[in-house]
């Protein structure tokens, strides 16, 4: 029996304002997420992803449609966008406390949450680093352990990894995939990655260009924990060339 879901998306859609009579960017998206869920959400470039991610976030308003989440208290959501968008004065471990500390969190516990977050990104020894001596790939999971500090019920990703080199890029799949299996979080995350997509998600959806709207509704059965190796499997090819063509 399949957990109630914790997500609710009904008939949405986004129109931008404009003097050509509107931008219309989403059109009728409905879908819902259940609980430690990670869906992808996959669609070229212009297809309104962003612009859903910050719907989700309560960031911006849809101009029709509804966003339900399935909670008896105000949701907490995380997110982390293409850029790490780090505090540059701040450390490491300052830049991960900040979450605890706008909530009002003592010290001595939103520096101990520090640290279990520097353990699960392995960032063990760059406490007191400061952004401009991280690498790109470790400016990025410091703003994973950042939005995942204060325990979100929903943890959005818009294209974390984006900004990266190729390699950087997949070994970050790989991290991420064993930070999502450590702490089983709800995840929605747009990209634009085919590979990406499956390598780290349960289901995929694809968007079509604008307006936005679901093409398709993917499960990827492939076993977890995930490695590298999957993506060489004749399974993860044959998923692969269906996402393929859903946006071509």
């Amino acid at each position: 029996m399949n957990p109630k879901p914790i997500l609710s998306v009904r008939n949405l859609s986004v129109t931008y304002p404009d003097n050509n009579g509107g931008l219309h960017v989403l059109d009728d998206i409905s879908f819902e997420v259940r609980p430690r869920e990670f869906v992808c959400f996959l669609g070229p470039s212009g297809s309104g992803k962003t612009t859903f991610l910050r719907v989700l976030a309560r960031i911006l308003q849809p101009t029709s449609g509804r966003v339900s989440f399935m909670y008896h208290h105000q949701p907490k959501i995380g997110m982390v966008f293409q850029q790490s968008n780090l505090m540059p004065w701040r450390t490491v471990m300052e830049n991960i406390m900040l979450p605890l500390e706008l909530e009002g969190a003592g010290q001595v516990r939103a520096q101990n949450k520090a640290r279990e977050m520097i353990g699960l990104v392995g960032l063990k020894g760059f406490e007191d680093s400061l952004p401009r001596d991280l690498s790109g790939g470790m400016a990025q999971r410091v703003a994973i352990a950042r939005a995942l500090i204060h325990d979100p019920d929903l943890l959005l990703l818009d294209e974390p990894f984006a900004s990266l080199d190729a390699l950087t890029r997949e070994r970050m799949w790989t991290e991420l995939s064993n930070i999502w299996q450590a702490k089983q979080k709800t995840v929605v995350m747009v990209t634009h990655s085919i590979n990406e997509s499956l390598f780290l998600a349960d289901r995929v959806m694809v968007l079509t260009k604008r307006p936005g709207k679901i093409k398709m509704d993917v499960e990827v059965d492939l076993p977890r924990p995930r490695t590298d190796d999957i993506r060489y499997t004749s399974h993860f090819g044959k998923l692969a060339k269906k996402l393929r063509s859903a946006i071509e």
